[in-house]
């Protein structure tokens, strides 16, 4: 039998890098689970363990910054952040990819160009254009700055998903009297659940893990998102690093739980990252 000896070394620095890369993933969870003084001298030290929901009982019920209700805001902001331009974007990204216009080119390459944009540089007209609008300080606003941040990307996304879908079934539907908006609705969405399972996914995480737009647009304590409470339980003359860590854990643990969920989808629905001319 011939070993393959360059897949064994793939194999073996994958597993490398896996360990390095989890090993402060084990020292935030050991540190949420167990008192300080059991970790003083290393997570690894395991001469004693006594684990316990302590510190995650005092993250979520924080006498300053109670993480359950930042939680719920993150949710109220984020579930529609991705909801509403999977739905805008994937109507835009058909037309691109089946119709023809004018200006398709350029408005589609406008699009990419404003992927480029970063965040900082718009932090003051943003801040502007939302105080005037009567949106500074709510979680609808956010919400509605986060659909329109990730509309390139989406639009982009599906677009080459849907490049990647058979012409001839939707062609064959339109032969037998079915409109367009039927056949994107009960043709396409159905053979682009993949693609879209990856957008929300991404999507979902990236507006969950948000903190630069939040701390711009959101300052009244009780609609503080998750996020923005994690520095707060930091006290000024104490630092509960269990309580810290316990946070730390449950903020990273929703889009984890999120894209097992969705992970028999998402492998497939990379290929939405293929450009095609």
């Amino acid at each position: 039998m011939k070993i393959n000896k360059v897949a064994i070394l793939i194999n073996v620095i994958a597993w490398a890098i896996s360990f390095v890369w989890i090993l402060p993933l084990m020292g935030i969870l050991m540190a949420s689970i167990r008192p300080y003084k059991e970790i003083v001298r290393g997570w690894w030290d395991f001469s004693e363990f006594n684990p316990s929901l302590t510190n995650i009982f005092n993250a979520l019920y924080h006498p300053t910054a109670p993480l359950s209700k930042g939680i719920v805001n993150s949710l109220i902001v984020t579930i529609p952040a991705t909801i509403m331009p999977i739905i805008i974007g994937a109507l835009a990204a058909y037309a691109f990819a089946r119709y023809s216009f004018t200006i398709k080119s350029y408005l589609f390459l406008t699009i990419v160009l404003l992927m480029a944009v970063p965040q900082q540089s718009i932090a003051i007209p943003l801040f502007q254009l939302m105080k005037k609008l009567g949106l500074l300080d709510s979680l609808i606003g956010l919400s509605i700055v986060h659909t329109a941040w990730g509309l390139p990307w989406i639009i982009l996304f599906m677009k080459n998903f849907f490049a990647t879908l058979p012409v001839e079934v939707e062609e064959a539907a339109r032969i037998d009297g079915a409109t367009d908006f039927q056949i994107f609705y009960k043709i396409v969405l159905p053979l682009s659940l993949p693609g879209i399972a990856s957008v929300a996914a991404l999507q979902f995480t990236w507006v969950w893990s948000d903190f630069f737009l939040a701390l711009i647009l959101i300052y009244s304590p009780d609609k503080l998102l998750a996020t923005q409470r994690l520095p707060l339980m930091r006290g000024q003359y104490h630092v509960d690093w269990g309580v810290l860590s316990a946070a730390s854990l449950i903020i990273i643990a929703v889009p984890i739980v999120l894209y097992l969920a969705l992970q028999k989808y998402y492998i497939r629905g990379m290929v939405g990252w293929v450009v095609k001319g």
